[in-house]
This record gives C-alpha cells, sequence and structure tokens, in this order.
C-alpha cells in the first residue's frame, strides 16, 4: 500500500490540478467576453472547441479521485477532501460551459449586430474573475475567511444583473425589431450570473471541507 507521504503529495497534486483547473475556467470566460464585445465568432468558435478540454480535464481529475479513494480507504477530513475535490471540479465544468454558451450568443449575435453590449456585461465579469482568484486562495490555503468574501461579490453580481435585465426589458418593449438581439445579451448575462453561483458553491464546498459540516453563504 502507498506510504502517508506519497497519498500527501497525490493530494497536493490534485489540489494545483483543481486550482489550474479554475484558472483555465476564468481564462475562458474572459475569452468569451472578449469575443463578445468583439463580435468576434471566429473566436467563439475556438472556446467551443476548447470547451472539450475542460471537459476531458473534470473527467481525469475526477477518476484520480476515485483511484485514490479505492487505493487509501481514507476517512474524515482526507474523505472530506477527496469528495469536495469531485465537487469543485463539478462546478469548474459548468462554469466552463456558461463561458461555451456565452460564446454560443455571440454565435447568434453574428458580427454585424445592431445592439451594443451593456456595460454590466463586463462589470459582472470582472467581479466573477475575482471570485475565482478568491475561490482559489481559499481552496490552496483551506481558509474560510476567503470563502465568506465570495457570498459578498455574488451579491454584486445578482444586483448588477437584476438591474441589467430590467434595462433590457424596458428596450424590448421600446425596440421590438431588436428582441431577438437582447435577449442573446440577456443570457449572457444570466450565464455570468451562474458561472457567479457555482464560484459561490464552491466557497460552500470549501467551509464543508473546513468545518465538517453544510453551510448556506447567501444566507
Amino acid at each position: 500500500m502507498p506510504t502517508r507521504g506519497h497519498f500527501s503529495e497525490e493530494l497536493k497534486d490534485l489540489k494545483a490540478d483543481i486550482r489550474t483547473l479554475a484558472e483555465d475556467t476564468k481564462h475562458a470566460l474572459q475569452k468569451a467576453i472578449t469575443a463578445l464585445h468583439n463580435s468576434d465568432v471566429k473566436q467563439a468558435h475556438q472556446i467551443i472547441e476548447e470547451d472539450k478540454r475542460i471537459d476531458k480535464k473534470e473527467e481525469e481529475i475526477n477518476e484520480r479521485v476515485m483511484i485514490l479513494i479505492a487505493k487509501q480507504q481514507p476517512v474524515a477530513t482526507d474523505l472530506r477532501r477527496l469528495i469536495i475535490a469531485i465537487k469543485i471540479t463539478t462546478d469548474l465544468e459548468r462554469m466552463a460551459d456558461h463561458a461555451k454558451n456565452i460564446s454560443k450568443a455571440t454565435i447568434h449575435l453574428g458580427e454585424d449586430h445592431p445592439i451594443s453590449i451593456h456595460p454590466s456585461i463586463k462589470e459582472m465579469a470582472e467581479v466573477a474573475f475575482d471570485m475565482v482568484d478568491i475561490a482559489n486562495k481559499a481552496y490552496e490555503h483551506e481558509d474560510i475567511s476567503f470563502a465568506h468574501k465570495l457570498s459578498e461579490m455574488d451579491d454584486i453580481v445578482d444586483k448588477k444583473y437584476g438591474e441589467m435585465i430590467k434595462e433590457l426589458l424596458e428596450l424590448t418593449a421600446n425596440n421590438p425589431d431588436q428582441i431577438q438581439y437582447l435577449m442573446q445579451m440577456a443570457f449572457s448575462a444570466r450565464y455570468i450570473e451562474r458561472f457567479a453561483d457555482h464560484i459561490t458553491n464552491i466557497g460552500e464546498e470549501i467551509f464543508f471541507l473546513i468545518k465538517g459540516r453544510s453551510y448556506d453563504l447567501n444566507e
């Protein structure tokens, strides 16, 4: 059976891979937002294609976790670390899917659409980028103080999203010929809002890892 030291190294490598996956997910959203603003349909197609690599990485991490559980039969905190690794990886994969969905919206809008991208799109995304960085720190250091910050930042994203949707509803009422375009922008905002929700989930998972009990950061 592998030694305890070997198991600790496996856990360390696993955590590093998950942090790298989080960075990949953030970069996917960054590229998706840039493509949306630039009406870059070619880049949007590339982002969709690159999402397959993130899906594969999620599968590889989950398979490694299952092998570690089978080989080591961990208990207590170590078992929580492996369970949380799967949960966090799943959230990251879904976050990448939202970046992919924004790219699909960019393709639907096309290269010559008649609307301007609402400034809240970028503002929401910037908060989401910072949330990924904080979640990574929370996971690396197993620090719930970082995790608590995620809830406050998620509230900012939710507020901006609500305000933006209200404005878009008014625009659709006055510009019925642009509804199909405005809807794609609304969808994109929703994808960012969901992206941020998954980061909040990660914060809750880190809390469970550290405290051994569930906690709703939105309470």
